[in-house]
């Protein structure tokens, strides 16, 4: 729990967004920035950078170009630049990447696909 405070507190949260653990979303975020998700998130995600705590869940399309997962994605996943799994992170559904890299123990279930066409962020 220390560990996401600290992180929590490195955010540059200008044209950014947090959804904390406990925190229930549904709809569509779109940002400029970042976006740190610990909590669950039902909808389209489109932010430039996202970061998806130990407790987060996204169902929905999510389109980004940095990505940094330790909790869930479910669904269609693009990322322009750099996919990080955590070794507690899923990512569940059609990912798009430029850069993908897995820690030991993360997982990517379903279709992977390389390719670096930015996402429609803006």
């Amino acid at each position: 729990m220390n560990e996401e405070i600290k992180k929590l507190e490195g955010l540059n949260l200008n044209n950014g967004i947090t959804i904390g653990q406990g925190v229930t979303f549904v709809g569509s975020i779109s940002a400029r920035g970042k976006a740190f998700i610990n909590g669950q998130v039902t909808g389209e995600v489109t932010v430039e950078d996202l970061q998806v705590g130990q407790y987060g869940i996204i169902k929905g399309n999510i389109k980004s170009i940095k990505m940094d997962i330790h909790g869930q994605v479910h669904d269609d996943v693009s990322c322009a630049d750099h996919v990080l799994v955590h070794s507690t992170g899923l990512v569940n559904g059609n990912l798009i990447y430029g850069e993908l890299e897995i820690h030991k123990g993360g997982r990517v279930t379903g279709s992977m696909v390389h390719g670096n066409k930015p996402p429609n962020s803006r």
